[in-house]
């Protein structure tokens, strides 16, 4: 840790008097907590040739919460200062009124650190992260006379937190993060189509810098689009469709992981509410929420209620056994909580959210899965998508994607969008490849306008009369 670290309470707060403050706010409440925040990031892109961004930000603030019942007050400053704090008593007592609420019993405590608390963008110059992009960007076209844009961006993050409740705990967490992203644009004949993946972490910028690490990452870019050169229109029917391992399934993340977020479930507005114990997917469909694994993009020791992050499983051979919870909800709906109450910055208040969510492999042979398809589409990538949560309906693009006839798969298709409900989807899976992964790490989550990164995985996988939207004729 560096001598630059986060400690309000040493350099901007007294601990006992900013203690006394937030049990005033909390007196009567049913839970509650002071949530401080330091965040630095920045980002370097390199597009067609020359540096289009070079952006750093820092802030910092807190924000004060006090929860009664269904109620929360929320107040929270740029300022971190006791003045600050004072005016924000009286603004998060507005939910608590006359009180009468039984204080919560504190998170319990933890020693895992599931990451460095090193500053990722500190191991490597301005100079020299300029010069890796201009290196990608002199790769990728030597690689093919086709190529003619190539983007890429280097991104990196510290957010460093402390969280004081008001029986006296305080906990502190320091989160890096890291992030490539690389896209290709080819043309030829008059016809152009582009490529795009991506790569990081809760890791150092530099690892992402190595060339071991971006020239896969340009070649696979430059795979996608020209895959994308050669696709057809894609058909248009109700059909199988066999999804690809790993990215594919920021479907599941959307169109069920949210579902089966706790407030949703709790106000019965998820296409779940009410099915705990029951049969919910095809059986061998086991789906966990993890937020415990090492270095990964959504993982977090804590959450931002400093409850310790946790391997939670959702659905087990079909059935559903689990929410996703913040604090609030699972007080609510008589359950513990789960490590899921997250919040974008300071700013906002927590809620039940994902961290890395994923469906564990079956133990079929995903060529076998290909084999089995008679007719349908083998979807790789997808692009952006749409989710109603209470009904679970989904809408997404896929930026790859072939014709399957036979058992073959033939030529990739372009314009493909698959089109579904969540709950439907999860009981016509009909085969679990063994091939399970994981993203690699590039996912954000949206929810009620708070975006957090999160992590997302799955075997290959068939289900069975998907709607596909096409523009063949």
């Amino acid at each position: 840790m560096s001598q630059d670290s986060f400690r309000p309470f040493e350099t901007q707060l007294d601990l006992d008097r900013s203690l006394a403050l937030v049990r005033d706010a909390t007196f009567g409440a049913d839970d509650g907590e002071l949530f401080l925040e330091r965040r630095k990031a920045e980002v370097l892109s390199f597009d067609d040739g020359r540096v289009k961004t070079a952006s750093y930000d820092a802030s910092e603030g807190f924000g004060l919460r006090a929860v009664q019942g269904e109620r929360t007050g929320y107040s929270h400053s740029t300022e971190i200062s006791e003045h600050a704090l004072k005016r924000a008593v009286g603004m998060a007592r507005l939910a608590v009124g006359d009180g009468g609420g039984t204080m919560a019993d504190a998170p319990r405590g933890t020693n895992t650190r599931l990451y460095t608390d090193a500053d990722p963008m500190a191991d490597a110059t301005f100079d020299v992260k300029i010069d890796v992009l201009k290196e990608i960007d002199d790769f990728a076209r030597s690689l093919d006379k086709r190529v003619v844009q190539v983007s890429a961006t280097l991104s990196a993050s510290l957010q460093e937190v402390a969280i004081l409740r008001p029986e006296g705990g305080l906990t502190t967490d320091v989160r890096p993060m890291s992030r490539l992203n690389v896209s290709v644009i080819v043309e030829e004949n008059g016809r152009r189509e582009s490529g795009g993946t991506g790569t990081g972490g809760r890791n150092c910028l530099s690892a992402l810098m190595n060339a071991d690490v971006w020239k896969p990452e340009i070649k696979e870019a430059l795979r996608i689009a020209l895959v994308n050169l050669a696709a057809e229109p894609a058909p248009a029917g109700v059909m199988d469709v066999v999804l690809g391992p790993g990215w594919p399934g920021i479907l599941l993340h959307e169109a069920v992981g949210h579902g089966l977020e706790g407030d949703f479930n709790r106000k019965g507005s998820s296409a779940f509410a009410g099915l705990m114990g029951q049969q919910v997917a095809a059986k061998g469909v086991t789906v966990l929420d993890d937020g415990t694994i090492p270095d990964r993009r959504g993982s977090i020791s804590v959450d931002d209620e400093g409850t310790p992050s946790a391997k939670n499983t959702l659905i087990d051979d079909g059935v559903l056994v689990g929410y996703m919870q913040d604090r609030q909800n699972a007080r609510l709906m008589g359950v513990p909580e789960t490590g899921n109450g997250r919040r974008e910055s300071y700013a906002h208040a927590p809620m039940p959210r994902m961290t890395n969510t994923y469906m564990l492999g079956g133990e079929t042979d995903p060529a076998d899965i290909l084999a089995g398809l008679k007719d349908g589409i083998y979807a790789v990538g997808f692009g952006g998508g749409q989710v109603d949560i209470t009904n679970g309906k989904f809408v997404f693009s896929c930026t790859e994607a072939y014709r399957v006839e036979g058992g073959k798969v033939g030529a990739p298709v372009k314009g493909a969008t698959l089109i579904g409900d969540g709950a439907t989807a999860l009981k016509h899976i009909r085969a679990i490849g063994n091939d399970m992964q994981l993203d690699p790490g590039i996912g954000t989550c949206g929810k009620a306008g708070q975006w957090v990164p999160v992590g997302v995985g799955q075997p290959s996988m068939l289900i069975g009369g998907l709607t596909v939207g096409g523009s063949a004729t």
